[in-house]
Order: C-alpha cells, then sequence, then structure tokens
C-alpha cells in the first residue's frame, strides 16, 4: 500500500504511511494541501477522498476565474476615502454582499472576503483593533451566504493582506506579533465558512511566513500572492522567480502561488511569465491583476484606465502563459469580469506569450532581465533550474 501511495494523487499522506510504527493507529482523515479529505483505515489503505472545491474547478477545467476588486466597488457604493472598508461587514453588510453577488453573476468562480485589511493593526487605525475576529468572521459569512446561494460552485478565499508594517529588523514589528495578527484572521475567517485562504499582495518573506504559519495551525488550505512592481521586483527586492523556492511556498503546501496588484496586466504578465519558468509543472499559478492604473478625471474621481477589453486580452493571455487561476484586482468591476469570462470560455488557447505579443496587446511593458534570462534557461536546458535545485534536495 506504500508503495502506490507514492504513485497516487496523495503526497501529502506520505509522512503517514512511511512511518511503520502507525499501522495499528485505527481509521482517521487525513487533509490534503488542497484543502481534499482522506478518509484511510488501519491498514492505511484510502477509503474516500472527499475533493475540495477549488481542485474540483480546476479539475474541470484548465483555468478558474477569480473575482474583481472590493475597495474600488465599495467606494462607488459611497464608502468614503480613509474610512474602514472592513467595518461594512458589520455596519453594511447588504452592500458588501452586493459586490460579491456581481461578481458571481459575472462569472466569478472564487470570491474574495472583504477582509484585506482586518488584522488588529491596520484596524486599530480606525478603533476597530479588538474586533479581528468578529470583523473576519462576518466577512467570510456574507460571502459564504452568496457561494451557498449560486447555481455552481462558488468557493470563498479569506483575504488576508499584509500588517501594514515593516517587521522587524527592518521594522519595529516582530514576526511573532504579525503571527498573532494573521491568526485572529485565520480564526475569524474559518468560523465564518472560508473554505480557502488566500495571502495577498505580499512583499517581503519574513511576513509571508508569519501568515502562512498562522493558516497552517488553524487548518486552512491557502494560496499566496505576492506584488511585483516597476522593477520587476517586491518592496523587499523578492523577484517572480524567486517564490516557488521561498520557504513559506516551498515548505508549507501552498495551493498556489502567483502574483496580485502591482502597476497593470501588462506587468503582471511578465511576473507570471518569470514565475511559470521556474516552477514546476504541477504549480498551481495564480495571475490577479490591477485593471490598469489609476487615472484622475475631468470630475475630480479617481478611474483605472484598463477598459473590459483590455481585462479580456489579459486573461486569455494570463491562461496561455500558464497561470490557471486568473482574476482582477484594483479597479476591476463586474463589467470587466463579465468581458473575461466570456473570453475565457470563447477564445482557444493560444502560444504562450512573448514580450512583445503582452506589448502589442496591453500596453508598454518593463520587460525585467531577469525574467528573460528565466524563460531562455528553460528554452536552452528544457528544465527549470528551480525544479533542478529542488530534486536535488530530494532524498533517493
Amino acid at each position: 500500500m506504500r508503495e502506490s501511495l507514492r504513485d497516487s494523487r496523495y503526497p501529502q499522506l506520505l509522512a503517514v504511511c512511511d512511518d511503520p510504527g502507525q499501522d495499528s493507529l485505527p481509521s482517521r482523515t487525513v487533509t490534503e494541501a488542497t484543502g481534499s479529505i482522506v478518509k484511510i483505515d488501519a491498514a492505511h489503505g484510502v477509503r474516500e477522498r472527499t475533493m475540495h472545491p477549488l481542485e474540483a474547478l480546476l479539475t474541470e477545467r484548465d483555468w478558474v476565474l477569480a473575482d474583481g476588486a472590493m475597495g474600488t466597488n465599495l467606494f462607488a457604493l459611497g464608502l468614503d476615502g480613509g474610512a474602514c472598508g472592513e467595518q461594512w461587514n458589520l455596519d453594511e453588510p447588504a452592500r458588501v454582499e452586493s459586490v460579491h453577488r456581481d461578481m458571481v453573476a459575472a462569472g466569478a468562480d472564487i470570491i474574495l472576503t472583504n477582509t484585506f485589511g482586518a488584522n488588529r493593526y491596520r484596524l486599530a487605525l480606525h478603533g476597530l483593533g479588538d474586533r479581528a475576529i468578529e470583523i473576519n468572521e462576518s466577512g467570510a459569512a456574507i460571502a459564504r451566504r452568496v457561494a451557498d446561494g449560486a447555481e455552481r460552485i462558488v468557493v470563498v478565499a479569506g483575504s488576508i493582506g499584509p500588517t501594514g508594517d515593516v517587521l522587524e529588523p527592518l521594522g519595529e514589528r516582530t514576526a511573532a506579533e504579525a503571527f498573532d495578527a494573521f491568526a485572529e484572521q485565520a480564526e475569524g475567517l474559518r468560523r465564518g465558512g472560508t473554505d480557502v485562504v488566500w495571502i495577498e499582495t505580499m512583499y517581503a518573506e519574513n511576513e509571508l511566513d508569519a501568515a502562512v504559519r498562522a493558516v497552517k495551525d488553524i487548518g486552512l488550505p491557502f494560496l499566496v500572492t505576492m506584488t511585483f512592481d516597476t522593477g520587476g521586483r517586491t518592496m523587499m527586492g523578492i523577484r517572480p522567480q524567486d517564490m516557488p523556492g521561498l520557504e513559506p511556498c516551498r515548505a508549507h503546501g501552498a495551493f498556489g502561488i502567483g502574483a496580485n496588484c502591482g502597476i497593470g496586466p501588462a506587468q503582471l504578465l511578465d511576473s507570471v511569465l518569470g514565475l511559470r519558468a521556474v516552477a514546476f509543472p504541477e504549480t498551481i499559478v495564480v495571475a490577479k491583476s490591477n485593471c490598469g492604473l489609476p487615472v484622475m478625471g475631468d470630475d475630480m474621481q479617481v478611474r483605472y484606465d484598463g477598459t473590459p477589453q483590455i481585462m479580456a486580452d489579459y486573461a486569455c493571455m494570463a491562461r496561455d502563459a500558464g497561470a490557471r487561476i486568473i482574476g482582477g484586482c484594483c479597479g476591476t468591476t463586474a463589467s470587466h469580469l463579465t468581458a473575461m469570462r466570456e473570453a475565457l470560455e470563447q477564445r482557444p488557447r493560444g502560444e504562450t506569450p512573448t514580450h512583445a505579443s503582452v506589448e502589442a496587446h496591453l500596453g508598454p511593458l518593463k520587460v525585467t532581465l531577469e525574467t528573460e534570462e528565466a524563460i531562455a534557461r528553460v528554452k536552452e536546458d528544457g528544465e527549470p533550474r528551480e525544479r533542478r535545485r529542488h530534486r536535488r534536495r530530494r532524498p533517493s
């Protein structure tokens, strides 16, 4: 049975099955990194596997559509600039719910909870630091109601963003403090019924590590996205090519990894190309781009300049670049998402985009030298360096 499990779809069971001292354990369940549940009998035979809804969607087709922006759409519904959008989970739940419903109607398979900044430190700026669990639970419960009312599978992803502080040694916030703040968020999201946690807009490995460990302790599967800006790096210098090898992503079993936010779809595709070039083929890559760049209109209102057509082109190019979970970030509305869904459903898969084709469809792109080098190595060697390095670490 141990040998057959090595070749099965259940790699997370190996730690259990390879220990001969556990042969007498009674029947029990094991949760995979994907969130799927496997029931095992005393002889370590797999009896039943309950597939996680996100894994089920990814089994059905080669792309899954995540939602668009939350903040942009709350501002359109009357949220004041500088106000705490997460407080609307308590004070204006119907308006938050309407954003989720619009995204589902537009075709979203995944909806992110209105909890991006709902950690104790960001909430403390609004006098809400002691209500983190309550606000996260409420945010997850709102999304859960919408997902449960849909006529198809809709996954609730609990959004966790950065604390807003730089961690030691460059800042004053400790990793332990960040861990505790993320643990509160994760617990609230769990209570509210989230399916998976989406740790997003991260830029530093130590803060990402704190968030991942907190979510793992709660027992929820998770995805990770980082933000890469004009230099093709995060604020702390991490490149897309570095991400698959980061300890929080590699050692803790992230469901998927990728990029979000940034400076628009063209630059985000550069990040996806760089990440995909070094990741294992089975890695679920995530793309969730801003809807262009913010522009001040004649009415003094800020709007993003990405059109539905641009976001539709981006969605298909992200799919062709190797992303399997695709969505929009800041500025992305339901109308953008509708165009993205229609394009993904109707346009055939194309060749892996080049930087020239990205610029032709999506606008100017600052091509990073590291991305070009990573792609060139794959073409030359036939295998990503990151994958070769991981293989050397594996026991024979």
